[in-house]
């Protein structure tokens, strides 16, 4: 199924974006660093927040599937940007922390459910996207590229 979104250009390096479907709407902005105000998320920011939001989505339907409680699970992202020469995201360093209980076996299936979310699997393989996962009562683990 095709999801049809408009975007138009306002100005200023700012777009507005409408989910067909729904009609919820975005606004850009260009980066500080790259001659905008840093107002609002940036197109490449939006793709760090794509992935955060696909990793725990995709986490979401498998702890559905198995009857894992999954609520209170967070990602923080980190968007490093390189110029090499283009500018492009180089790197996208994500912990995900699952605050509750879970067994080894379901740990297993939340941590391929992320690493195989549409968004992880569509970035271009340059982007090195190294994931933590911190399970309760555990202080870290150990990444995954």
């Amino acid at each position: 199924m095709a999801v049809e979104i408009r975007l138009s250009y306002e100005g200023g390096l700012r777009c507005a974006a409408v989910h067909g479907p729904s009609g919820a709407r975005l606004h850009t902005d260009a980066p500080v660093d790259n001659h905008g105000r840093g107002e609002a998320f940036s197109p490449t920011d939006l793709v760090t927040a794509a992935l955060g939001a696909c990793m725990l989505t995709i986490m979401g339907i498998v702890a559905e599937r198995h009857g894992i409680d999954v609520r209170g699970v967070t990602v923080r992202l980190e968007k490093h940007m390189l110029a090499d020469p283009d500018r492009r995201i180089g790197r996208l360093p994500a912990v995900i922390t699952v605050p509750g209980r879970v067994s080894e076996e379901h740990k297993k299936l939340l941590e391929r459910a992320a690493l195989t979310c549409p968004v992880h699997k569509s970035l271009d393989p340059r982007i090195e996207r190294p994931v933590q996962f911190v399970w309760a009562g555990e202080t870290a683990a150990a990444a995954h590229a």
